[in-house]
Order: structure tokens, then C-alpha cells, then sequence
């Protein structure tokens, strides 16, 4: 089973594209198990695309209009519905301006922690370990150029793994 992935990519329409691919794992997970929930983090330092692929990941699970960066309200929650079924929902959080690790949880923000669908969290380090246990990691490191990055998947326990296994070892 895959465990981790790597993949360097070159154009923004590559980094679209892991977005778009991902997006239809997810979803296949989430439909076979409609009770699940998942957190990924997103990590990587500043400007290196994670509130883009975060971007790229909600549109791609079926989300129409405009995705927000969560950094001043720290949230931002997007209804999905996958294969026909409502009721999921992406909870997009982005901890870059907390000053102490349990803003979030007085902002009452642990109860989205247990919703159907993934809680994907942006600078999670922010929150130092109160935060519930993660699925998967995205991590983003910028390349030489502007729409340049390098981004790796890290499967962090069984059932995830399997996600992974479908996605491809590299994108054009």
C-alpha cells in the first residue's frame, strides 16, 4: 500500500490536476462510508499554494462559486453533495493568524471535527497539538518558479492508504 507520494509539479494545470484526481478518491471514499470524516492538513510556508489547492480540491468535490481563503474568519464551510447524496460537508480552516492554540476550540469549531465529509486545515501547527488526530498530509513546497511546486501526500493511516493507491505517481 501507498504510504506516501511525491510529485513535482511544473505548471499550475498539474498541481489543478492532483487537485481534481484526489477529489474523486475522496469522494469515492466518502460515498462507500456516507458517516466518515477526514482531516488533512496542509502544510508548507507561506506562498507555496495551499490555500490554491485547497481551492482546486473543494471546487473539484463538487463545490460551484467562489472559494475563499478562511484567513480572517478561520472557517469556511462548503456543502458537497456526493454521488447524488447531500449532507457532506468541506470545513476549510486556515489557523495562520490564531495567536494561541485554543482559539479554534473556543471558537467552537470542534464539533466540525465529527461531520460527514473532511476538515482540511491550514497551517494546523498553529494549534500545537490540540487538534484531532489527521488522516492525511499535503505538504507544498514552492518551486523555482511562480506556478512551480512539489507536493507530497502522506497517508497517515490504513483506511487512507488506500486513497492513495489510486492516485497516480506523477501528472502532466
Amino acid at each position: 500500500m501507498t504510504e506516501t507520494i511525491t510529485l513535482h509539479c511544473r505548471q499550475e494545470t498539474a498541481t489543478a490536476q492532483l487537485a481534481k484526481l484526489l477529489s474523486q478518491q475522496l469522494s469515492q471514499f466518502l460515498v462507500a462510508k456516507p458517516h466518515a470524516h477526514l482531516n488533512i492538513a496542509l502544510k508548507g510556508d507561506l506562498g507555496a499554494g495551499k490555500t490554491t489547492f485547497a481551492r482546486y480540491l473543494i471546487q473539484n468535490m463538487g463545490h460551484v462559486g467562489r472559494v475563499k481563503s478562511p484567513t480572517y474568519t478561520l472557517c469556511e464551510p462548503y456543502s458537497i453533495t456526493l454521488d447524488g447524496k447531500d449532507g457532506f460537508t468541506v470545513h476549510h480552516f486556515d489557523l495562520y493568524r490564531m495567536r494561541d492554540p485554543l482559539e479554534w476550540q473556543e471558537a467552537g469549531f470542534a464539533e466540525h471535527f465529527d461531520a460527514p465529509g473532511f476538515c482540511l486545515i491550514e497551517w494546523s501547527e498553529k494549534a500545537q497539538g490540540t487538534l484531532p488526530a489527521f488522516d492525511i498530509e499535503i505538504e507544498l513546497q514552492a518551486g523555482q518558479d511562480e506556478m512551480e511546486r512539489t507536493i507530497t501526500l502522506r497517508a497517515l493511516n490504513a483506511p487512507c492508504k488506500s486513497i492513495l493507491d489510486h492516485l497516480p505517481q506523477n501528472v502532466q
